[in-house]
C-alpha cells in the first residue's frame, strides 16, 4: 500500500520545517508507520490539488487522502487502533494542548523567527512568503522580529505551564510521549530548523524535554539539521 506524507521544505530538500508537518511525521513514527515523505514547496499547490486544498501536511494512505495535522492524527488513531495510542488521555486533552501550541507557542515563535525563513527558500517561494507574511503582519519581516533577543524572557515565561509539567515527568504524556508532545514539539522543531536563535536556556526543563523529543524514534527529528549544522 502506498503511504506518502507531503511536507514543506526549503531550497534544501532535507530542511523540512513546517511545525504541522512535524506533528504528522511524529504521529506516524509513534504509530510505527513508514511513509514516503515527499518534498513540497509553497509554489507547488498543484501537487496536492487532489486533496482539495493547498496546504501541507497531506497524508496519502492507500485510497485515503487526509489534510491537516489534527485530522491526520485522528485518522491514524482510528485507522490503526492496534498500534500505540496517540490519545491515551483522551482526545479532548490532546485538543487542548494542540490549541495552546497553536494560539500561544507558535503565535509567539513566529514573531521571533519569521525573518529567518526567506533565505531558505528559492526565489518564487521567497517572493510568495514575503508578500503573504508581510500582508499578515502589516510590516516588514525584519521589523516583526526586531529586538527578539530582548523579548526572549517574555517568550520563556509563556512556557510556564509546560515547564511545570515536564519538570516532574519526562513528557507531557507522562513516562512516554503522546500526541500532546508531538503537537508542541512541532513548533520547537520549526524554530530549530529555520533559525539560529537560542530559544531556551540549557538548564530549562523545556530544553531537556526537547532533547528527549529529538532522540525519539531513532533520532528521527535530530536527523533533520538545525540551522548552521
Amino acid at each position: 500500500m502506498v503511504r506518502r506524507l507531503y511536507e514543506l521544505a526549503g531550497t534544501d530538500p532535507a530542511r523540512r520545517f513546517s511545525p504541522y508537518c512535524w506533528r504528522a511525521r511524529m504521529a506516524l513514527a509513534h504509530k510505527g508507520l513508514e511513509a514516503d515523505c515527499a518534498v513540497w514547496r509553497f509554489t507547488e499547490g498543484e501537487a496536492i490539488a487532489f486533496s482539495g486544498q493547498d496546504k501541507v501536511p497531506v497524508l496519502v494512505d492507500g485510497d485515503s487522502a487526509v489534510a491537516d495535522s489534527w485530522a491526520i492524527a485522528r485518522y491514524l488513531e482510528e485507522r490503526y487502533p492496534d498500534r500505540p495510542a496517540l490519545f491515551p488521555a483522551g482526545v479532548a486533552a490532546a485538543r487542548f494542548v494542540t490549541a495552546w501550541a497553536d494560539g500561544v507557542l507558535n503565535a509567539a515563535l513566529v514573531r521571533l523567527i519569521v525573518s529567518d525563513i526567506p533565505p531558505l527558500l528559492d526565489e518564487p517561494a521567497q517572493a510568495y512568503f514575503i508578500r503573504s507574511r508581510e500582508a499578515r503582519f502589516g510590516q516588514p519581516l525584519a521589523e516583526v522580529t526586531a529586538g527578539r533577543e530582548a523579548r526572549l524572557p517574555e517568550f520563556r515565561q509563556k512556557l510556564g505551564p509546560m515547564r511545570a509539567v515536564v519538570s516532574e515527568q519526562p513528557f507531557l504524556g507522562g513516562d512516554a510521549p503522546d500526541y500532546r508532545d508531538h503537537a508542541v514539539f512541532g513548533g520547537f522543531q520549526w524554530a530549530r530548523v529555520v533559525s539560529p536563535l537560542d530559544l531556551l536556556a540549557a538548564d530549562d526543563p523545556v530544553f531537556l524535554w526537547r532533547e528527549r523529543m529529538l532522540d525519539l524514534y531513532g533520532g528521527l527529528a535530530r536527523a533533520t539539521p538545525a540551522l548552521g549544522d
